[in-house]
């Protein structure tokens, strides 16, 4: 396939590329969500850096291990903060009483690599998640920070640690507790735009004289793909995000339904990228022998822009008219079946149009269930 002069100027020259990537990662990585994930950790790290020094016995001589359990436990929701801060301290246990069943033969280069397998080869035990990482830490810190007083150590280490945890994840708790429901409802309506979007530029390549001008469709399928599985991703946050969080009761939503709408996405998406490689063969690709009869362009090109009417229709439209631009879609679809079934089409080549038509009908059956 032949690169077009707006391929070339829109890609332009490398030092112009790296630095709008290099953009688009600094201003992802200063978001809202990240920066106030920042400002909680900090919160946290500081309160459990205050609380510190006020432990009992030796534990007071480590007070630098506090806010280490508070940044480890900060997550982007609360569930996962519990989760990971209990993983951790499992895991710090875990390896200290590791480092215990060795600290009698001291610290050597052969008890430090005996340690450092063993914390290895725990950590392959399943569940431990963030834990896991801890296991040699611990055993390891234990072995040689420890020195003669093991035991102090070890103590003051595990419970600065779990202050730490429990201040993180009070804070994450208690300080705006993040929902992702914007999120994700945002990438729903994306992909739909994206999707119907396609299905009109197809439709518009069918009105061109072929091999039609414009062929950025036609490399969209893997981005499409793409952007339905960063849909799914955004809807598995937003679902975790409500466990155990206390703004869920005033800003309920059914993630359920959420979840059914990616599904039904997904479909779509599947149809319309077997639509898309179908019909670029057809334009592009010699070898392909199959071809579109002129006589079907016309009902072809109105069914697909219908269709990409209906799903744009579902992110912006009133019920009204969502079903108006469904009963116009599925008059289309069916005038672009009967011509098929009708027309006596002398052509070169059999017709690629029928598996256009069953993609099309696959794809109003789905959009035509409810969603958000």
């Amino acid at each position: 396939m032949s690169t077009t002069k707006q391929d070339t100027a829109a890609q332009g020259p490398l030092p112009l590329k790296i630095w709008r990537a290099t953009a688009a990662r600094v201003t992802r990585a200063l978001a809202a969500p990240r920066l106030q994930l920042a400002a909680k950790a900090g919160l946290a790290a500081g309160i459990a850096f205050l609380i510190a020094p006020s432990m009992p016995g030796s534990a007071a001589e480590y007070p630098y291990y506090a806010p280490l359990g508070a940044l480890v436990a900060m997550y982007e929701n609360v569930a996962g903060s519990i989760r990971q801060g209990l993983q951790t301290l499992v895991g710090l246990a875990a390896g200290i009483g590791l480092a215990f069943l060795l600290i009698s033969f001291g610290a050597t280069p052969l008890t430090v690599g005996v340690v450092m397998a063993l914390g290895v080869l725990l950590a392959g035990l399943p569940r431990l998640g963030a834990g896991r990482d801890w296991i040699p830490t611990a055993a390891l810190l234990v072995l040689l920070v420890g020195g003669h007083n093991p035991d102090d150590f070890s103590f003051g280490y595990l419970l600065q640690m779990g202050v730490g945890v429990a201040v993180g994840v009070i804070v994450n708790l208690l300080v705006f507790p993040p929902l992702h429901f914007n999120a994700a409802a945002l990438s729903l309506a994306e992909l739909r735009l994206a999707l119907a979007r396609q299905l009109t530029d197809m439709g518009a390549a069918v009105h061109e004289k072929w091999p039609p001008e414009h062929e950025e469709w036609s490399r969209r399928s893997e981005e499409l793909a793409k952007s339905a599985r960063s849909v799914r991703a955004a809807v598995e946050k937003a679902d975790a995000s409500r466990e155990a969080n206390p703004r869920r009761r005033f800003h309920p939503r059914d993630v359920d339904l959420d979840y059914r709408n990616v599904r039904d996405l997904e479909r779509i998406t599947f149809h319309i990228q077997d639509m898309t490689e179908v019909l670029a063969d057809v334009i592009w690709n010699k070898d392909m022998p199959f071809t579109i009869p002129l006589p079907y362009s016309e009902p072809l090109a109105t069914a697909l822009a219908a269709v990409g009417d209906v799903i744009r229709s579902a992110a912006e439209d009133d019920a009204d008219r969502q079903a108006e631009l469904i009963e116009a879609a599925n008059a289309a679809v069916d005038h672009l079946e009967a011509r098929i079934a009708s027309e006596d089409v002398d052509a070169d080549a059999p017709s690629a149009a029928e598996s256009i038509l069953l993609s099309l009908h696959r794809i109003l059956r789905v959009a035509q269930r409810p969603v958000v």
